[in-house]
């Protein structure tokens, strides 16, 4: 007797991944590049930095870091506003978020930074989101 073989219609798809080049962390606005020391200052988790220029027209930047907890989100968040005040004379033009800590958005405008507690991170997923986005090159010290 012939054994059968099932045929299905499906085809496996390839993905292709073209690899955009990172903006380097030089050539960004000196706001975000001190946004992004305070976070690593206050030992934000998994820093990254979207150049949303070419993709978006709201805004030309996402910080996007993580705290372990609701005092650190705070405290990143604290940081990143205070500093910029002190040193730059820059203000968020928006803050939410702030009190429950799961997801702080501080709105300057030219730029967004996102501070999420890790299962907010991993729900939302705007890496994911804003995947066309290039990506900023951190320096390695950061």
């Amino acid at each position: 007797m012939e054994e059968l073989q099932e045929k299905t219609l499906h085809r496996e798809a390839a993905r292709i991944e073209i690899a955009k080049a990172a903006t380097p962390f030089e050539d960004i606005d000196p706001e975000v590049q001190l946004a992004v020391r305070c976070a690593a200052d206050k030992k934000a988790l998994d820093i990254r930095v979207l150049d949303l220029r070419e993709v978006a027209t709201f805004t030309e930047f996402f910080i996007i870091a993580g705290g372990s907890n609701q005092r650190q989100v705070q405290a990143i968040a604290d940081e990143i506003t205070e500093q910029l005040k002190k040193q730059l004379s820059t203000r968020a033009v928006r803050t939410e978020g702030y009190n429950a800590a799961e997801w702080v958005l501080l709105d300057f405008g030219d730029f967004i930074v996102h501070i999420f507690n890790k299962e907010a991170r991993e729900f939302y997923d705007l890496e994911r989101l804003w995947r066309d986005a290039q990506k900023v090159e951190l320096p390695s010290e950061l």
